[in-house]
């Protein structure tokens, strides 16, 4: 028999998406220490839900969560990027292609997208490109493929608040949007997924470039020396 999963209560859940919502928007930056007796104060309420909300946020990567050092939002370095993209480029391009191929409606996407153009702030373009993502693979007709990729959208957001603190890429990036929508429309599967794939691949490429191969620079390093011995 299925176990039915334990409803957060209310204040809990309050805290929970406050708290996730200051960080996706850059308000609790990476690597910020995430006190429970501030947060109580903050929110209105007692530890409890508080500490409950940081548990989960753990759980979905947000926040790490460290015995001696306390709570804090996670890092964001280049591996943490590639591996939550890479699981991204595995799964939602499928996501998308089985999304067009149902004929699903998509006018929640081209709300998201609208919204995103409209903006007026980093965040609320951060929290609208989020939902035109999800409007495009939640449709797929798979629920578990959905729920996997909702698993790695929070910490997809936290990587994006980072990459655009440093380098703001948005506009390149809803161009990317509208074209992967306009082929979704005209029911080109294939083409609306090859899309996404590049346009998911080179952002973390151009926000986390790939360091030099520590094999090459050996190399180098043992040919520079053979130049100096000669």
């Amino acid at each position: 028999m299925t176990a039915v999963p334990t409803p957060i209560p209310s204040r809990t859940q309050y805290v929970l998406e406050g708290i996730k919502h200051r960080i996706l928007t850059g308000q609790l930056t990476p690597g910020r220490a995430l006190v429970e007796s501030e947060l109580a104060a903050h929110f209105g309420v007692s530890k409890t839900p508080v500490r409950e909300a940081l548990k989960t946020l753990a759980g979905t990567g947000l926040v790490v969560m460290n015995q001696y050092k306390g709570v804090a939002v996670r890092t964001v370095d280049a591996d943490m990027a590639r591996e939550v993209y890479d699981v991204r480029l595995l799964l939602e391009p499928e996501a998308v292609r089985r999304t067009v191929r149902r004929r699903a409606c998509l006018d929640q996407a081209s709300a998201a997208l609208e919204r995103s153009d409209a903006a007026a702030d980093t965040a609320e373009r951060s929290l609208a490109n989020r939902e035109f993502h999800r409007a495009l693979y939640l449709p797929c007709g798979n629920p578990l493929l959905g729920r996997m990729l909702d698993e790695v959208r929070d910490q997809a957001a936290l990587v994006s608040a980072v990459a655009w603190a440093a380098d703001p890429s948005w506009q390149r990036e809803a161009a990317e949007h509208r074209e992967i929508l306009r082929l979704a429309l005209t029911g080109d599967a294939d083409g609306a997924a090859a899309a996404l794939h590049d346009h998911i691949a080179s952002f973390v490429t151009r926000a986390f470039p790939p360091g030099p191969d520590p094999a090459t620079e050996a190399v180098a390093h043992e040919a520079e020396e053979g130049g100096a011995v000669a």
